[in-house]
């Protein structure tokens, strides 16, 4: 009777296995092309909520692996083993759901910060283009105006 585990294990295990199922569809998703630095950002914040989520249910984790521990001193090997399995399956999982997570945050950073040097560099770029064309539109000078004439080609 003391290998069996408490009610709150197997409530904790069920809310575990939700939460990394829901986690891991919501990472799952493919992941679109964004040119519009809004999306990009709200994408961020969903999964700063799932970092955030991820260490509120650690406890959770901690608590199934300390049960786990405790069964195991007092079960027989098969029982302990097999508890041992299903903790070991949630935790690979864990593992690679808090590095997908890490990594999806890191890239999509990366091309916010490469999104945003484009937006500032198409901007100047629009701004001297726009200047040119002034310059291109100004009237020229006469062809006896040797002065104005070396002003303009300096400006060229």
């Amino acid at each position: 009777f003391d290998s069996l585990p408490p009610a709150h294990y197997k409530e904790t295990m069920n809310t575990i296995l939700v939460w990394i199922q829901q986690s891991e569809t919501k990472l799952s998703m493919p992941q679109v092309a964004v040119a519009e630095y809004e999306i990009m950002e709200q994408r961020l914040r969903e999964l700063k909520a799932l970092q955030s989520s991820l260490q509120e249910q650690q406890k959770g984790l901690n608590y199934l692996s300390t049960t786990v521990e405790d069964m195991s001193r007092k079960a027989p090997e098969e029982i302990s083993q097999r508890y041992r399995s299903e903790i070991d399956v949630i935790l690979g999982r864990w593992k690679k759901l808090s590095a997908q997570l890490v990594e999806h945050c890191q890239k999509l950073e990366e091309l916010m910060t490469k999104l945003q040097r484009f937006q500032n560099d198409t901007k100047t770029l629009k701004k001297w283009m726009a200047e040119v064309d002034v310059f291109l539109k100004e009237e020229w000078p006469a062809l006896g105006d040797s002065e104005a004439l070396e002003k303009q080609l300096e400006q060229c």
